[in-house]
């Protein structure tokens, strides 16, 4: 765990929610199983295999002492999460208390967290690039006065739909399953004072008679899980996606094609892409925040652009 402790005993108050330690990425031998993240006024710990009493007592101590320094004589908050696949996750709140409701900024814009249930805390960090990326697309699109329509497919609590519309977007419509984090998700928008978003509560693979309807867009943005079944898997749904994007795009629209899946890398997009959806071209991949270097790129978070041609060819 040293790698652990000299990074708590390294790290600035953040104010953003952010990665403070990612162990995950393997470039800490033996803290493979660990992340430390800020939601502040919390910071919580995530262990990917149980911690020992013993252990937990030294981060306690040492999260302690690092916060006396920059806490600002603020107390100290911080839960631990284990997770281990096939069982429930474990959540301690170890010290202080968590507000709620709770609310975290990333980048002037304002988000509901939910740190004590469920393994998904209201935003994911790893994706900060990609919302950034979206702003950027947005703000400087040459036919922003016009109005843009954005696609948000599984939205979870529509974080990329709030950064669409925070930059000038007029429409966004956003579709996942899951109601309870399409409410968090209008929370969000209500939050930052936007409007221009709809929310389905449907199946995406049941649904493309009102997503058509909803088109054609200036930007798409796929999002889903890598595997959960009954929803979505990657290895054998990915590809009925890319199959309706020329359809769904207008002419020079962007596509955002998300992936995180140690497992398959950027070829698994790119190679289906080529053969599907040939007439797309892929513009580049989006970097990850910094603090998720891994020690194979490949095996991160993928995030990869793709245009449309000017005069799209409907597909038969």
């Amino acid at each position: 765990m040293q790698a652990l402790l000299d990074a708590i005993a390294q790290f600035e108050a953040p104010t953003d929610a952010s990665r403070i330690f990612h162990g995950r990425g393997g470039r800490y031998p033996g803290c493979e199983h660990l992340v430390l993240d800020a939601f502040p006024p919390v910071l919580v710990l995530t262990s990917f295999q149980p911690l020992d009493e013993a252990q937990l007592t030294a981060i306690d101590q040492a999260l302690e002492a690092r916060w006396a320094q920059i806490g600002n004589g603020q107390p100290l908050n911080w839960v631990y999460q284990m997770r281990q696949p096939g069982t429930k996750a474990e959540t301690r709140l170890m010290r202080g208390s968590v507000p709620e409701p709770h609310t975290v900024t990333e980048a002037g814009l304002q988000y509901r967290a939910h740190v004590l249930r469920g393994q998904n805390h209201g935003i994911f960090l790893d994706m900060a690039q990609g919302r950034r990326w979206v702003y950027e697309h947005i703000a400087n699109h040459p036919e922003q006065r016009y109005g843009l329509k954005v696609l948000n497919l599984f939205a979870y609590t529509c974080a990329f739909s709030v950064v669409a519309l925070d930059a000038g977007a007029r429409q966004v419509l956003n579709m996942d399953m899951a109601q309870g984090a399409l409410a968090t998700g209008q929370q969000n928008h209500q939050l930052n004072g936007l409007t221009g978003a709809s929310f389905l509560a449907h199946d995406i693979f049941s649904s493309w008679g009102k997503i058509t309807r909803g088109g054609p867009y200036h930007l798409i943005i796929i999002d889903p899980p890598s595997y959960q079944k009954g929803s979505f898997i990657a290895t054998k749904d990915y590809a009925k996606l890319m199959r309706r994007l020329p359809d769904l795009l207008r002419p020079r629209g962007h596509v955002l094609l998300c992936l995180n899946a140690p497992e398959l890398d950027t070829a698994f997009l790119k190679d289906q892409m080529a053969e599907i959806a040939p007439e797309l071209e892929f513009v580049e991949r989006v970097a990850n925040p910094a603090a998720f270097a891994d020690v194979d790129e490949e095996r991160s978070l993928k995030v990869l652009a793709y245009r449309a041609p000017a005069q799209i060819t409907p597909q038969d």
